[in-house]
């Protein structure tokens, strides 16, 4: 059998052409993320103040494909002053789950489950989190998905994800395509690992339009929904049930 040839993608990262994989980055993830995606940490800076207007006393949150946890890490000292809430931390790859483990020893309001997003029972939640996830998931899961999220919602609670965005037309795209790559030299990452980059996503990574992510909330009977941050190709979307 032929010997598949690992691409450079970044950061001493490699993979193969359609292979990307979050498995065994835990380490670099973080790092890795907040260079490639614009705003990244702003995207959690804005959650975490949002998760103030829905989180109260014994409320449950949900980090859905929760990564190295870092994110819930800042949600829970927000609201530290909240009596009992319950945090879930939810990720299909056991190597980020080891790691949010090891970053939230001690805290025993958080806890992180290795599990598939798709077969998960989730429970009734004021407020769930998808940051860069959904785009993972294929497109045609992804209704079961915003359905599965909106039944779990309590009356009031709130859905929150940020994805990467499609354009709506083809000169827009070519035009985002350029801004992005543009980015992505301006951090010093080299055309090869660019494009490499872009290679191992094929068929991995598969995003919607902005108009097409607000039908997933509509079908799902999500009737309050918004944009809350938006930047080239990087948009993040909020949902009230």
């Amino acid at each position: 059998m032929r010997k598949k040839r690992k691409i450079l993608v970044g950061d001493s990262l490699s993979s193969n052409i359609s292979g990307w994989s979050f498995k065994n980055i835990s380490k670099t993830f973080d790092k890795h993320v907040s260079k490639s995606v614009p705003f990244y940490e702003e995207g959690h800076n804005i959650i975490t103040e949002l998760s103030t207007f829905f989180l109260n006393d014994n409320s449950i949150c949900y980090d859905l494909g929760c990564s190295t946890g870092s994110l819930l890490e800042k949600i829970t000292k927000k609201n530290y002053f909240k009596e009992k809430i319950k945090y879930f931390g939810i990720d299909i790859e056991n190597s980020m789950i080891k790691e949010s483990k090891r970053r939230s020893k001690g805290k025993k309001n958080i806890k992180f489950i290795n599990a598939d997003l798709k077969k998960i029972k989730l429970k009734k939640s004021d407020l769930i989190i998808c940051y860069y996830t959904i785009q993972f998931i294929r497109p045609k899961e992804r209704q079961i998905i915003f359905n599965k999220i909106y039944n779990s919602l309590n009356w009031g609670g709130a859905f929150i994800f940020f994805e990467k965005v499609r354009a709506p037309d083809s000169r827009f795209q070519d035009i985002a395509v350029q801004l992005y790559n543009d980015y992505k030299l301006s951090k010093k990452y080299s055309p090869a690992s660019i494009l490499g980059k872009t290679s191992s996503l094929r068929g991995v990574l598969e995003p919607f339009t902005s108009a097409e992510n607000f039908r997933l909330l509509k079908r799902a009977k999500f009737k309050d929904c918004m944009t809350i941050m938006k930047h080239i190709c990087f948009e993040g979307f909020i949902a009230i049930k």
